[in-house]
């Protein structure tokens, strides 16, 4: 039986008002792996700090085969278990670690396509973390990389009352733990590290602020959220005002 207010419409809402806060992302990177397997060939795929899968599958599930690497024993175990769930167990391989050691674990230029999904933020030094990525990937690999957006940060610690906190994470650069980035920090970033044709996204603009009762509830809301963030996202201006920001990059 139902919990009162939360009959299977409201789940379901529940569950796509979740779902507009990776769709942007999912749409992207779908596009770049449809881009680079053309021929139909699947890629090898490096998913740095890509914990319990959600994207892993997703992307073992298009034919590719996935290496997780992560620290969490934890985190490794949910992802192999939703790997047999999904029959996709013999192309994800996971591995305990993270961004720092990857080129002890992962051969030299040998990844088509690198996902580095809300790592950065939390690396000591971002300009080596990129410098760790284009380690191993193939010359002419991709990156699909998802950061914290830091003027999203800004407006969220002052609605919360945090004036303070606001006005650190106002004056921040990348110096700052944990890491915050513009869309201008995000390009220089890329180009430092030899990454080209980059492409960002607005992700999560209105995701965040909609209250949860007026999106579980209202009839076709949760539809219509998810409609707007994937019409917000290409758009520059939009950036400022998300929480994320997805670049998708080519090396060289």
């Amino acid at each position: 039986m139902s919990a009162p207010g939360r009959g299977p419409s409201t789940q379901n809402a529940s569950q796509r008002r979740s779902a507009a806060r990776t769709a942007v992302v999912w749409e992207g990177l779908r596009s770049l792996l449809q881009d680079r397997s053309a021929d139909g060939a699947g890629l090898r795929v490096l998913d740095i700090g890509g914990g319990t899968g959600g994207f892993a599958v997703r992307v073992a599930e298009l034919g590719h085969h996935v290496t997780v690497v992560d620290p969490s024993p934890d985190a490794l175990a949910i992802l192999d278990r939703r790997s047999h769930e999904s029959a996709v167990a013999e192309r994800i391989t996971g591995i305990q670690g993270d961004l720092a050691t990857v080129s002890e674990q992962v051969d030299g230029a040998s990844i088509d396509v690198v996902l580095c999904h809300g790592v950065l933020e939390v690396v000591d030094d971002p300009a080596a973390a990129m410098g760790a990525i284009t380690e191993v990937l193939r010359p002419d690999g991709a990156l699909s990389l998802l950061v914290s957006q830091r003027h999203a940060a800004v407006v969220a610690r002052a609605m919360a009352g945090q004036f303070d906190q606001a006005q650190d994470l106002l004056r921040s650069d990348l110096g700052g733990t944990p890491h915050r980035f513009t869309a201008e920090d995000t390009r220089a970033l890329l180009a430092d590290a030899g990454f080209a044709d980059v492409t960002l996204h607005a992700v999560r603009v209105f995701s965040d602020l909609v209250p949860s009762a007026l999106v579980d509830l209202e009839p076709g809301a949760a539809d219509a959220l998810l409609a707007l963030e994937h019409e917000v996202a290409a758009r520059p201006e939009y950036l400022t005002l998300a929480i994320q920001i997805h670049a998708i990059a080519k090396r060289g």
